[in-house]
Formats: structure tokens, C-alpha cells, sequence
């Protein structure tokens, strides 16, 4: 038999459930109002665990409690032994409705119905024996008066040396420790673009074979943009600031000042190590930096052809050209967007000293204007390799 205190678990259960519905189905009442409709149930029979994650206003709601579900059974912390020894199949089952069915089956053979021993308990009499090898599938299909019916399933085994085993993605998410993970993925891409910047520094002109294609353009452009010091150390800089140097100083918790690094938050004479930090670094190199870097080298591509702003927009191919402008005036909106979202969050101080915010997006606009009024002596070099390398 089920012991008082389960029942009585059990009963907790369902008021919850039941003031959850009430609360849902008055604030659906409030128009635009979000509202999280998902929510987990979950129940301990008989010292084991077992859970269901449902959905607001879907009934009748469902709970196989034994047998337990493998997927989520432990052998070091649960008395698994206990299904073997287990005389009833038992089944938590409510709804709005009053219940009129609880269909039991196993492996797809119809085992009965269960009948209802005590507020939202349905149990079934079964031999676990009879299900001792391998793996076994259990359904159970409750109806309500209201006409509504829901199915839910499970694999099960009374076997303990068995185990099912997440997919590949539920793995990772659950057992990745994804800190270090961001922590990897950050220093990967900042050593990435430090090594082709510093390369493409040191490396004399590249030997172009064959037509002038993506690649040969590319390596190209960032030969002149690793070549003119201005270009070169303003990315060099902005790429080493985003992982050495403070985002932004401002009020972090109330009446406490501290600044932000990648790696970081000094506040109050105390340091937090990151986590999001690196998060948020990835997504700063990858939607603004890296594209930054990338469009100052097509401008400075557009200029070694012989163009100026003007003239490069009256070559014709628009479905080349503005797409590019674009982008980067997308991700630059998006930079503007997250200076607003800093002084949202920290307030004005930290939108005043946020160099790699703020100020970041400040200087952008300068430093794009002097690629396309930079002086062509300076491009000289590069001019006439380009010309060499298309001629042939």
C-alpha cells in the first residue's frame, strides 16, 4: 500500500497545480501580458523520484511514478530494488475534470484499467517478474468527463546493470561545464585574429597565382590593413583592450562602485570571477569587432582599386556594395543598441567611461571615414601591387 505520506505529497501536488491554473487563467485576462506556461510537477514514491514538465491549460496532467522511468533512474541514489518487489503500477492523474479512464499499457499489450485509490492516485496490480529482461516501454492514456485525453510513456527496466543514455545534445548541455567552455571559445577567437593580424604585419607581399578570386582579394586587403599603421594598431588595440582592458566602471550593485573586465568584476575591493563575461566578450569580437576589422579590409580593398566613397557606389554592382554597408550598419546599430542596454543596467556613469562600449562606438564612425579620405600616396604601394597582380 501507499503510505499517508505519499498520498499526502501527492494531494500538495495537485493544489499547486490547481492555484497555478487559477493564476494562469487570471492573468490571461491582462492583455500583452508574458507570462512562462511552462512548469514541473514531481513526486516521491516510495523514496523514488519522478517528475513531468507540462504546460499551462493542457489536461488531464499525467505522472507514472512507478514504474520509474530509466532515462532518470539512479542506482547510487535511489533503491531501484524496490520496483522488483512492487505489487501495483501507480499513476498520478488530474484534471479540471473528473477522471473516467486510466488506460495501462506495456510493450503495446493492453494491461487494464486502473482504478482510482485516493485523490489524484490510479493504481494497476502487475508482476514486475514478468517484466525482469531488458527494456520495456509503459503507456497510459487518461481521459477526463470533459472529454480530454492525454498519453504519456516512458521506458522502464526491473533490471539495474541497464542504462539509457541522453542524445549527444541533452549531454553536453547538462554535463558541459559551459564557463570553461566560453572561457576557450573567447581566447580562441582573440588568438585567431591576433595571429593573422601579426602574420599579415610581419609577412612581405604575398605571391598571388591564378585569377584574383575571394581568398587572393582577401589575403590582399588584409596585407594593407596589417601594412598602414593606423588600421593596424587601432584593430590590434581594440582586440587586446576586449580581453585585458576594463569595459566599463560603474555602479555594479547599489552604492558599490567596480569595474568590468573579461575575465571578471572588481567591485568593492572584492573580484568575482567571470562566467557571462566571456559570453558577452564572444559576442562583442563576433558581431562587432571581427566584422569591424572585415569591413575596414573591404574598404581599403574598394580603395586600391582607384575608388572613393562616391565613386565606389557608382560602379554599378549594388547587390554587391550595399548589402555589405548594411551589415555593418546593422552590427554598428547593434553596438549603439548595447551602450543603451549598459546604461539601462548600470546607469550613466558606466555609459560615460564604457571604452569598449561608448567610446568604441564613437570612434568607429572616425576610423571608417579614414579609410575612404585617406590619401592616396599612401595607398600608392598597394595600388600599384593590386594592378600588377590583376594584369597577370
Amino acid at each position: 500500500m501507499i503510505s499517508e505520506n505519499i498520498v499526502l505529497y501527492f494531494y500538495i501536488c495537485f493544489v499547486y497545480i490547481i492555484l497555478q491554473a487559477v493564476l494562469q487563467y487570471e492573468v490571461t485576462k491582462l492583455p500583452h501580458c508574458p507570462l512562462v506556461s511552462r512548469y514541473r510537477i514531481f513526486a516521491f514514491d516510495h523514496d523514488l523520484f519522478s517528475f513531468a514538465d507540462l504546460i499551462f491549460g493542457e489536461w488531464p496532467v499525467v505522472l507514472i511514478t512507478n514504474p520509474k522511468a530509466l532515462l532518470y533512474s539512479s542506482a547510487k541514489h535511489e533503491p531501484l530494488e524496490r520496483l522488483l518487489y512492487s505489487t501495483h503500477i501507480r499513476v498520478l492523474a488530474f484534471s479540471l475534470s473528473s477522471i473516467t479512464s486510466v488506460t495501462v499499457k506495456i510493450d503495446g499489450v493492453h494491461l487494464g484499467q486502473a482504478s482510482h485509490l485516493s485523490g489524484p492516485i490510479f493504481i494497476l496490480k502487475w508482476n514486475p517478474r514478468n517484466y525482469g529482461n531488458k527494456t520495456h516501454n509503459i503507456e497510459v492514456i487518461v481521459q477526463d468527463s470533459a472529454g480530454r485525453s492525454k498519453s504519456v510513456h516512458h521506458v522502464f527496466s526491473a533490471q539495474k546493470d541497464i542504462h539509457l543514455r541522453f542524445d549527444p545534445l541533452a549531454s553536453f548541455i547538462l554535463l558541459t561545464d559551459h564557463c570553461i567552455v566560453a572561457r576557450v571559445v573567447f581566447v580562441m577567437i582573440v588568438l585567431i585574429q591576433l595571429i593573422i593580424l601579426i602574420t599579415f604585419r610581419f609577412r612581405a607581399h604575398p605571391e598571388h597565382k591564378g585569377p584574383p578570386g575571394f581568398v587572393n582579394l582577401t589575403s590582399f586587403s588584409l596585407h594593407v590593413l596589417s601594412k598602414i599603421n593606423i588600421f593596424y594598431y587601432s584593430v590590434l588595440l581594440l582586440t587586446l583592450y576586449t580581453v585585458l582592458g576594463p569595459w566599463f566602471v560603474g555602479e555594479i550593485t547599489k552604492g558599490k562602485l567596480g569595474c568590468c573586465f573579461s575575465f571578471g568584476i572588481f567591485v568593492d575591493g572584492h573580484f568575482l570571477p567571470g562566467s557571462l563575461t566571456f559570453i558577452f566578450g564572444i559576442l562583442q569580437l563576433v558581431f562587432f569587432n571581427i566584422p569591424l576589422m572585415a569591413y575596414l579590409c573591404w574598404s581599403l580593398l574598394q580603395r586600391c582599386f582607384g575608388h572613393n566613397f562616391r565613386s565606389h557606389l557608382r560602379q554599378g554592382k549594388y547587390l554587391k556594395i550595399i548589402p555589405v554597408h548594411l551589415l555593418m550598419l546593422l552590427l554598428y546599430i547593434w553596438q549603439i543598441y548595447s551602450c543603451y542596454f549598459l546604461h539601462m543596467t548600470y546607469g550613466t556613469l558606466a555609459l560615460l567611461f564604457s571604452p569598449l562600449r561608448t567610446w568604441l562606438t564613437l570612434v568607429t564612425p572616425v576610423l571608417i571615414r579614414c579609410v575612404w579620405t585617406l590619401n592616396s600616396t599612401e595607398l600608392g604601394t598597394f595600388i600599384a601591387q593590386l594592378k600588377s597582380h590583376l594584369s597577370s
